[in-house]
């Protein structure tokens, strides 16, 4: 099955691309194919059990994870931030508003970085003290908040239920979903067995030009420090097929975890052919979560050519995606062990093919 998709996969591998990936399909909730192809680092073979990178293909989680707050009463959807978090509304941000910060329309995207060393709280602080983007009115501009917006809505969760947030997800989601291997920020024990079954992959930076090596980056190895990280818009370990089950739960309804009106909420059309600042074009957003926007450009087609009108999802950076098509019931989870950096377009290529022939198997045209 899917051979298509296997022989671009394996293109890729040949041209240096990646080492290995995994690719998961389900139709109507049934499993078409849990894929695990080539290397998860030089001499150790891909498996489906393999703990991948996600990167922000994490973030509808956090999406849920505000939403089940929604639907518990404990906040609405254009609460001011602050309402919630008295500190952040400095700098001007006190007219933020969850929605805001769930369509990246908030106006604060370089408020924090990406990935940090320092303590949750040290990261919050430092959250709260930024301004708002000088010109921004909340609302009227779109940019994609890689980090900082993720921090804002987790630390509503953490101060709304009382647990940590990485225990949050883990017994509010992962868990209730059967995602028994996901992590955000997993303790020293469980890296411990993972690693003796050697079940960690790093991630790999590649140039296409010459082997793909570990990335330098520690926060994307595979060490026990690395892994301990909880950064809600990127930092989740886990087989991509988990990923796949957090979308066949949302495709049957919200799995037991958030109501069908409630999943309907977060993947309708919240804001309409805006342009992405950050990005450089125009995006259709649902709440944290992308919705098909193929008709824009080459570059917003995060979903392939052949997905419906209705797909959303999210995609994580430069080496991953997964999303839900309800229209067709399909469900596809996808990573690539190699981080095409500085070559979007490379990337674009392979996701898209891979993509189109996931659905050209499936006879959907």
């Amino acid at each position: 099955m899917l051979e298509r998709a296997k022989k671009v996969i394996d293109g890729g591998i040949a041209a240096r691309l990646h080492l290995g990936a995994q690719l998961y399909l389900s139709r109507d909730g049934a499993t078409v194919a849990d894929l695990a192809l080539g290397e998860a680092r030089e001499g150790v073979a891909m498996r489906p059990d393999t703990l991948m990178l996600w990167m922000s293909s994490i973030k509808p989680i956090t999406a849920v994870a505000i939403a089940q707050q929604w639907e518990r009463g404990k906040l609405e959807l254009d609460d001011p931030v602050a309402r919630h978090i008295p500190e952040f509304a400095a700098g001007g941000k006190d007219r933020v508003t969850i929605r805001h910060v769930l369509t990246h329309t908030g106006g604060f995207p370089g408020a924090v970085l990406s990935w940090s060393a320092d303590p949750w709280e040290k990261i919050i602080a430092a959250l709260c003290a930024s301004p708002i983007a000088p010109g921004w009115i909340p609302g009227e501009r779109m940019g994609y908040h890689v980090a900082s917006g993720w921090y804002a809505l987790a630390e509503i969760v953490r101060r709304l239920d009382g647990r940590a947030y990485s225990q949050y997800v883990r017994e509010e989601i992962f868990e209730p979903l059967g995602m028994r291997d996901t992590w955000l920020g997993m303790p020293a024990e469980r890296h411990r067995e993972y690693a003796a079954d050697e079940r960690i992959a790093p991630m790999h930076f590649s140039t296409g030009f010459s082997k793909p090596i570990p990335h330098n980056y520690s926060f994307w190895c595979d060490s026990a420090e690395a892994l301990a990280v909880c950064r809600p818009g990127g930092s989740a370990r886990g087989p991509i097929r988990e990923l796949g089950r957090f979308y066949e739960a949302m495709l049957a309804g919200g799995g037991g975890i958030i109501r069908p009106q409630t999943v309907a909420a977060i993947s309708a059309r919240h804001v309409v052919g805006m342009r992405d600042h950050t990005f450089g074009y125009p995006l259709d957003r649902g709440l944290g979560v992308v919705i098909d926007s193929k008709q824009y450009c080459n570059a917003a087609t995060w979903f392939g050519n052949r997905c419906s009108r209705r797909t959303w999802g999210h995609s994580g950076y430069v080496s991953s995606t997964g999303f839900v098509d309800p229209e067709h019931k399909v469900v596809v989870a996808l990573v690539f062990n190699g981080m095409l950096e500085s070559q979007e377009g490379r990337h674009d290529a392979r996701i898209i093919s891979t993509l189109d022939a996931v659905y050209s198997e499936l006879g959907i045209e």
